[in-house]
């Protein structure tokens, strides 16, 4: 089956000494496929950056999409902040 084009999308950059351990935090999500309708990456830059780019179809899931990775971020940041 031919991919769909991805013409909305949105990259973010998060400078933050817990940056590894958020990357390892999301390595589960990024395995599974949520929503056919976008695709999602993330990597770290060096040691102290992470970086999300997120692609899809339509801007509904590409708020979908955002909305949940930015808040598993949120959310890993918080609970090294815990720990």
């Amino acid at each position: 089956m031919p991919s769909l084009p991805m013409p909305y999308g949105a990259v973010f950059r998060f400078t933050t000494q817990n940056a590894q351990k958020i990357y390892q935090a999301l390595l589960p999500e990024l395995a599974d496929e949520v929503n056919p309708r976008s695709k999602v990456q993330c990597v770290l830059e060096q040691d102290d950056c992470l970086v999300l780019s997120v692609a899809a179809q339509d801007t509904s899931a590409l708020r979908a999409a955002l909305n949940m990775y930015l808040r598993l971020i949120s959310v890993a940041d918080e609970m090294q902040d815990l720990v």
